[in-house]
Formats: C-alpha cells, structure tokens, sequence
C-alpha cells in the first residue's frame, strides 16, 4: 500500500471499464481475459481472430506504454516458487472452464450488468482466494 495512489487506481479502472464497453460496442462481447486467449487457439477459426489478438497485445504491452509515458519503472516481483504459480495458473484455468468465465468476465462486465450468476461466481472466487491465502500463510505456513 505504500505506492497506493488513487489517481493511478482511478484511471486503471477507467481504462478496463473503457476496454470492457469498447468491446461490447464493437464485438458485441463479454471482456473475459480467459475467453478471449482460449478462442486464439484451435478450432476456434473465425472472423474474430484479429480483434482477440490486437486485446491480447494490448494487455501485453500496457506496462511498456505505461513506462513510455510515466518515465516510471513498474517493479514486478514473484514471492512463490515458478513451479507452483504454473500449477496455480492451470488451475485458474480449470476453474475458469468450470465457471463458465474468469474473474474479468465476472466481475467486471458480469457484476456491472447486475447479473445473479456473475455474483454469485465473483463471490466464490473471491472467498476461495481469501480461504486459500489464510490457509498457505497461516496454517500451512
């Protein structure tokens, strides 16, 4: 919390919220993340694949844009061992099958469209997160 700004908050937020509703305007579709790079793999071969890509590359290359224009450097560090953050991912992965979407098409697009099941899968994510810190931290250790 020590880098906390609200501004920087404020505009992140307004910059997914943009991306999320350009998307719907012009795709007609959700902006799950997990969706989005899954349909840029076979069999998935349509109309689509450019703006999935040009998405995707756009994720890829805000922290660069971000260092362009802010003369900041982000400072990235990963506190686990690689080994479990890949069995992680791939379970994040599973669950985003089992979910029928991801926390971005939950919680961003589905929470703002007042829908019941991206509630409720919002909340599961967010209390299995809470349950799965507590448990690695405090009693696993």
């Amino acid at each position: 919390m020590e880098n906390f700004t609200p501004w920087s908050a404020l505009s992140g937020g307004l910059l997914i919220g943009l991306s999320a509703v350009l998307l719907m305007f012009f795709e007609g579709r959700i902006a799950g993340i997990s969706g989005i790079v899954s349909r840029l793999f076979p069999p998935y071969s349509d109309n689509r694949f450019l703006s999935r890509a040009g998405f995707v590359l756009g994720l890829l290359i805000a922290p660069f844009l971000y260092m362009l224009f802010s003369g900041h450097t982000p400072v990235l560090s990963v506190s686990s061992d690689p080994v479990l953050m890949i069995i992680a991912g791939l379970l994040v992965g599973f669950g985003a099958v089992l979910g029928s979407g991801c926390t971005s098409g939950h919680g961003v697009c589905g929470i703002s469209r007042l829908s019941p099941r991206s509630l409720l899968a919002t909340t599961l994510f967010m209390a299995a997160g809470f349950i799965t810190v507590y448990i690695m931290r405090h009693l696993i250790g």
